[in-house]
């Protein structure tokens, strides 16, 4: 649905002209979005990183604030405080919740369970069959095993349902593409205690965890490699999955 504004000629009567089509992308980490935004020009303020690239009609912004609900609300309100947003994007890395799964793959979901809540969010039409559960947690094996036996869901993150929960509030379409970074049995370390309050990864501190941790090593560059190829096929999932909407 395009958003009209409306201008008044001198005889009185209104016309009405399209505005600029603003859309959010929404993920936790720069990483996530490397690949989509590489050349478009960057900002940061009050801890939030900013991409954006604009046309005569559209204007698309990211936003990254971190990992979980609470900095996935800062990065939409953050977008919003710069016009109304007219549709949204939940992108970003997640895990594996079926042994099928291969790391490094990228889906449109169908729509996405809060964990907390028990609320489920449809994407809107166009998008896929998998649901996504969003967790407060990083999810580690034991975790991902419980979600995979209580929910019809093949992917877990800790963001999309705030994203979501607010599209819905607004009436924008919604919109989840995932890509993930470990498979179901992957063996890692515990991220939630490097998880900062305000949803940065502490790196400096998992590093020296891990340096001392020899085990988890092969796990953690598996883990490197997926993310890396997930971001790209995140990036081109949603070029594909946009062409096609242009196209119909």
């Amino acid at each position: 649905m395009p958003p009209f504004a409306f201008i008044q000629d001198p005889a009185g009567t209104r016309s009405p002209i399209r505005r600029m089509t603003r859309v959010a992308l929404i993920a936790a980490f720069p990483g996530e979005l490397k690949p989509l935004v590489n050349g478009w020009p960057h900002s940061t303020r009050n801890g939030i990183r900013f991409w954006a690239r604009r046309t005569e009609e559209e204007e698309w912004i990211a936003a990254c604030a971190g990992a979980g609900q609470s900095a996935a609300t800062r990065a939409f309100a953050a977008i919003e405080e710069g016009g109304p947003i007219d549709l949204v994007f939940s992108l970003g890395w997640a895990g594996a919740l079926r042994k099928a799964i291969a790391g490094g793959a990228a889906f449109n979901m169908a729509g996405v369970i809060d964990l907390r809540t028990g609320e489920h969010f449809a994407c809107e039409a166009g998008s896929g069959k998998d649901w996504l559960v969003t967790s407060p947690r990083v999810a580690d094996a034991a975790e991902k095993h419980r979600l995979a036996s209580a929910y019809p869901a093949t992917l877990v993150d800790m963001e999309a349902a705030a994203v979501a929960r607010l599209a819905e509030a607004r009436g924008i379409p919604f919109y989840c593409i995932k890509g993930v970074s470990d498979p179901l049995e992957a063996s890692l370390p515990d991220f939630n205690r490097f998880l900062a309050p305000n949803g940065q990864l502490l790196f400096a501190n998992l590093i020296l965890y891990t340096l001392l941790r020899p085990w988890y090593w092969p796990a953690l560059l598996r883990m490197s490699e997926n993310s890396k190829k997930a971001s790209q096929s995140i990036a081109e999932l949603l070029r594909d999955f946009l062409d096609g909407q242009i196209s119909r």
